[in-house]
């Protein structure tokens, strides 16, 4: 790839910045200098920002349109009329500029493209094959080599249920290796018949090996091959009178079928096994596309987009873009299944075998049992989008009541809400929530933690908690977007307290030099009861609403939610430490030797009360080994 990039500077005068003319003159020097080939052009405001980026086929003759604005929407010439430079990079193919096209158009969310605004990364089922003993379990991030990966599933709630049916099913570990390598006798789920307990050797390595070859067959859609297995199973068993072993075979096969219970399409009829279903439906403005995903021919669940485009785009033109967005970091199915005829659709599927590493099809059916999944999933998107537009029109007078009730200039765009968490002072931790016209704003939530604060906090200071929270958050705001630009500072602060805390966060801001930030705090009534609720404000007297008014119940929820997150993440710190083992922060000792260690003593304290001789008589435990673990917790003593 090569890249050129100008400024639309010249000799002779050019037109009035931020003009229509000025735009079209940057654009026209830049054409001079454009090949007829492949690649993707960028267009910049005065800010340095990217307001569109776009892929060409001939980059000469499709920058020249810009050139042309009598012919250009309005929406284009609004863009055109922001440009004040270009940037270029031609590419070998046109399919590579279709690929480099969407990894920009995630990296710069430029202002003028279609963006696909929820983009998380989807929950897989990992099956660790490379380790002696294979553990299922959900997994999200990259994938790594040696483990075997299932999925992608829609949603956690869908891959939780599919793991719950898998543990009663093939009976697989799903405990961590280090809960494995320490256990000495049969954990609860070995009781509830939901692991077959190999830490503990309740069964040996080939019934283990087989209990995995089973969940795999069951995972790559070969069930009937694994349920007849069963059946043969369980009726052998209880020819033999061995009624205990085939009522669990019968358990395992009810589990399997349970998975089967939640499918309400299929794709068996369509003679597919593997396929994503995309459909969009557009109404008031808005597209909403529904993704289906299928695997081993089984339903793993949906998930509702609302890309943010301008009303003025084709839904047609919306969905191509959201395919090239959608499959940047996650590889596409064999088949694609679409609800309408997309632009470009074969380089898209060039593009997207690229991507695969193998042949990708984009299909748009017409008849036949394909075209009825495509219109199950076509009247979920209308059913959901419903649902959007209802809750959207809701929340736009909902957040016209906050500017009214906190006398705010226009409607918020975005509120934080701050709120501690901690249990007599420990494990402490502050966060941040952030909710918008769109609802919550998750990506945008942030954690807190006190370890490494300049000045020390007592235990249980929930004042110099938030005063640390804030120093950060606004300090920070102030060095990476001290002109307000870049919407990163809220319109409303809310903060979980009363007076006091808001006059923490007063002095806070007063401190920074900020002296425009509309702020407030809500404190919960007389014994903490939800629903008379006070509110504080800066040169304002305490005030109540109604019980029963809806703006008390959205402000109760974002209090509420920022509540959630705090406590979660308090727990998760919490439950780390006391799952945390002293033998984890001995250099040299791995999982095995931690289990032979406590096998032999019972727990940690065992260990760290033993004698050096005890020590060293341990099987698996060198000399120089006891030698390390003894000097460990005696010098801390």
């Amino acid at each position: 790839m090569t890249e050129a990039t100008t400024a639309g500077r010249n000799q002779t005068p050019a037109p009035r910045a931020g003009t229509l003319a000025q735009g079209v003159h940057v654009i026209k020097r830049q054409v001079r200098t454009l090949p007829p080939g492949p690649g993707v052009y960028r267009m910049l405001n005065t800010a340095g920002d990217v307001l569109y980026v776009g892929k060409a086929r001939n980059l000469k003759r499709r920058v020249t349109n810009y050139t042309q604005p009598a012919r250009l929407s309005i929406r284009l010439q609004r863009m055109v009329a922001e440009t004040i430079a270009m940037e270029v990079v031609t590419t070998h193919t046109e399919v590579e500029a279709l690929l480099l096209e969407s990894n920009l158009i995630k990296r710069f969310r430029p202002r003028y493209n279609v963006l696909l605004r929820d983009d998380k990364s989807f929950p897989y089922i990992r099956l660790s094959t490379g380790q002696e003993w294979p553990q299922v379990s959900k997994y999200r991030g990259p994938r790594r080599g040696g483990d075997t990966y299932f999925g992608p599933f829609a949603s956690a709630g869908a891959v939780n249920r599919t793991l719950s049916a898998l543990e009663r099913a093939f009976l697989l570990r799903s405990c961590s290796d280090s809960i494995f390598s320490g256990r000495s006798r049969p954990c609860l789920k070995y009781q509830l018949k939901r692991c077959s307990a190999p830490c503990v050797a309740r069964i040996d390595r080939a019934g283990y090996d087989q209990l995995v070859s089973q969940a795999e067959a069951f995972l790559t859609g070969r069930d009937s091959q694994v349920q007849r297995q069963l059946a043969v199973a369980m009726r052998d068993a209880s020819a033999a009178l061995e009624f205990e072993s085939a009522a669990r075979y019968r358990d395992r096969i009810h589990a399997m079928a349970q998975i089967h219970a939640h499918q309400d399409i299929n794709l068996e009829t369509a003679n597919l096994v593997e396929a994503d279903v995309i459909a969009a439906h557009a109404d008031g403005g808005q597209i909403c596309v529904q993704v289906f995903f299928f695997r081993a021919g089984r339903n793993n669940g949906n998930r509702a987009y609302f890309p943010r485009h301008d009303k003025s785009i084709p839904i047609e033109e919306v969905l191509s873009a959201f395919l090239g967005q959608f499959y940047d970091n996650k590889p596409p199915p064999r088949h694609i299944l679409l609800s309408h005829q997309v632009a470009e659709r074969d380089l898209l599927a060039q593009a997207l075998a690229v991507r695969a590493e193998r042949p990708v099809k984009l299909l748009y059916p017409q008849r036949g049992a394909k075209l009825r999944i495509v219109r199950h999933a076509l009247q979920n998107a209308r059913e959901a989008l419903g649902r959007h537009l209802a809750e959207s029109s809701s929340q736009r007078r909902l957040l016209d009541q906050v500017a009214n009730l906190f006398a705010l200039e226009a409607s918020p765009q975005r509120i934080e809400v701050y709120d501690n968490s901690h249990v007599s002072g420990t494990h402490a931790t502050g966060a941040m929530i952030v909710a918008g016209p769109e609802g919550f704003i998750k990506n945008a939530y942030r954690r807190f933690n006190f370890g490494k604060s300049e000045i020390p906090i007592a235990p249980g200071d929930d004042y110099a908690m938030m005063r640390e929270v804030l120093t950060r958050r606004f300090a920070r705001a102030l060095k990476e977007d001290p002109e307000h630009a870049n919407g990163l500072w809220p319109d409303l602060i809310l903060i979980d307290g009363g007076q006091g805390q808001l006059n923490i966060a007063l002095e806070v801001l007063a401190e920074l030099g900020i002296d425009d930030q509309p702020l407030a705090a809500i404190a919960k009534g007389p014994d903490r009861d939800a629903g008379r609720e006070r509110f504080f404000m800066p040169g304002r007297a305490p005030f109540t609403l109604e019980a029963k008014d809806p703006l008390l119940y959205y402000l109760q929820r974002l209090r509420d939610e920022a509540h959630r997150f705090a406590i979660g993440t308090h727990r998760a710190k919490r439950s780390k430490a006391i799952g945390a083992s002293p033998l984890d922060e001995i250099r040299g000792i791995g999982a095995r030797r931690k289990r032979a260690l406590l096998n032999h003593f019972g727990s940690a304290r065992g260990v760290a009360r033993a004698g050096l001789e005890d020590l060293e008589s341990v099987s698996g435990i060198s000399k120089t080994v006891a030698h390390k673990v003894y000097d460990f917790f005696h010098s801390q003593e």
